[in-house]
């Protein structure tokens, strides 16, 4: 197993067409075979795979959007007056790429250099995210989300409205259902074909991240003594429905979790330093990172769900083959 040690902090950590790739808050890019890139003035506040799958696209805190390949680097797009970028998503199917800059949310096109679409809100966005088939982004911001057609210039958008901050967002694999994060430590929800909201409450602190697994049918997050996994099978999804929890450890709490849809296996970066794979269906917990430390804040899992990549907040990195 590969293991780092890096002088700053892990921004994010990820897996691309060769191999895992972390992004840091010293506005650096390390690549598993320890290429390494700095390509940011600053701390890297938010990354994601490019669309092709090579290298990884980054946003940073002096308002650029990078796009990083071994031994290359080269400036996508800027935010407007050089405010940061807060959040970021990629399309592998329309290639388009979605970045945050305050109340703006601006759309590019990793085929097109030409072109830009930008959006504005009422507020200041703090998540984003692609449907499945890139064609509508979903912005979480204060008071729900907002939903737009990725290459229209002129629009009115799709308003999903909930009282209070919602901190991110993301689509189900059907493109059925929205969720957000939100800052008070619970989830809301909508399905799209109605409006119809869901609250998905219960959470001793605030969830971090959410990653949806085996073919849409259960959402996982964090925010917990364990996971929680959420039923999204069937038309009314979790509408209902009573969520489960796996890993439940009451000395601790789970920072983060990583699945790859449609695989059935997760993933779970523990507040104590240690990390666990599972299988929801099967037995058991595989603790890939058995000693604990610092709290992990970034954790990846392969598309192939074969491999782990995790950091820790002191630096401590490392890649896991399962």
């Amino acid at each position: 197993m590969p293991t780092f040690t890096f002088d700053a902090q892990v921004t994010s950590a990820h897996f691309e067409s060769s191999g895992a790739v972390f992004a840091l808050g010293d506005g650096s890019v390390r690549f598993e075979d320890r290429t390494f890139d700095a390509v940011h003035d600053g701390a890297i506040l938010c990354a994601v795979v490019h669309p092709s799958g090579d290298g990884l696209v980054t946003g940073g805190d002096d308002g650029r959007v990078i796009w990083s390949r071994k031994g290359e680097a080269g400036v996508l797009a800027t935010s407007k007056g050089g405010q940061w970028i807060d959040s970021i998503d990629a399309s592998s199917e329309t290639k388009l790429i979605a970045f945050s800059a305050g109340k703006t949310l601006s759309v590019i096109d990793a085929t097109d250099a030409g072109f830009r679409r930008d959006f504005v809100h009422e507020r200041t966005v703090s998540g984003v995210a692609f449907d499945p088939k890139g064609r509508r982004i979903a912005a979480s911001t204060y008071g729900g989300a907002w939903l737009w057609y990725a290459r229209i210039a002129d629009q009115k958008p799709t308003k999903l409205g909930w009282a209070g901050s919602h901190t991110g967002v993301a689509f189900s694999p059907d493109g059925a259902f929205v969720v957000t994060m939100m800052q008070d430590a619970q989830l809301h929800g909508w399905r799209l074909k109605d409006a119809k909201n869901m609250r998905m409450g219960g959470y001793p602190s605030k969830i971090r991240s959410v990653a949806f697994m085996a073919k849409g049918r259960l959402l996982a997050t964090s925010g917990a003594q364990g996971a929680v996994l959420w039923p999204f099978d069937g038309a009314n999804g979790p509408m209902g429905r009573e969520a489960s929890e796996i890993g439940f450890d009451d000395t601790t709490l789970v920072n983060l979790v990583a699945a790859s849809n449609p695989h059935g296996r997760l993933a779970a970066g523990l507040a104590d330093g240690r990390v666990w794979v599972a299988d929801p269906a099967g037995h058991g917990l595989n603790f890939i990172k058995a000693e604990k430390g610092a709290p992990i804040v970034a954790l990846a899992l392969s598309p192939d769900a074969t491999r782990v990549a995790w950091a820790d907040e002191d630096g401590n990195a490392g890649v896991h083959d399962l």
